[in-house]
């Protein structure tokens, strides 16, 4: 199995400027990257430890308007080294998708989500370049 390490959670905010704002001045985030989805409605802010860039919160704007007040993190995210490997690997085994195909960004970065046993949104993805 080639999943490395947790890649990031990502969270659903409302406004992806003041949420960045929050995360480095009240939790000590610095920024990693900035990127607008291929839809272009969804803008997605990656933060991370000064020094660790290992672990990522992402966070996910124009995905969903009406935030509940409970489950704003919308997923988990996993790395891995081939993701077409875990693709086909996982489509052998017994797990519902969410995505029909990976998808790749202008990053180069490519991903898919499936679901956990209770409903989890779990992601695997590939790295581009931020």
């Amino acid at each position: 199995m080639a999943v490395r390490k947790m890649e990031h959670v990502g969270i659903m905010v409302k406004d992806i400027e003041a949420s960045t704002a929050f995360y480095k001045e009240v939790i000590g985030l610095e920024q990693a990257g900035f990127l607008v989805h291929n839809n272009e409605k969804i803008k997605l802010a990656f933060l991370s430890f000064p020094g660790y860039p290992e672990t990522q919160v992402e966070l996910i704007e124009g995905y969903n308007a009406g935030l509940p007040e409970e489950g704003k993190v919308h997923h988990l995210a996993f790395t891995v080294d081939d993701i077409q490997e875990e693709w086909d690997r996982l489509k052998g085994l017994d797990v519902r998708f969410l995505d029909t195909e990976i998808t790749t960004l202008s990053n180069g970065a490519r991903y898919f989500f499936f679901y956990g046993p209770d409903g989890e949104r779990i992601e695997m993805f590939q790295p581009g370049t931020l």
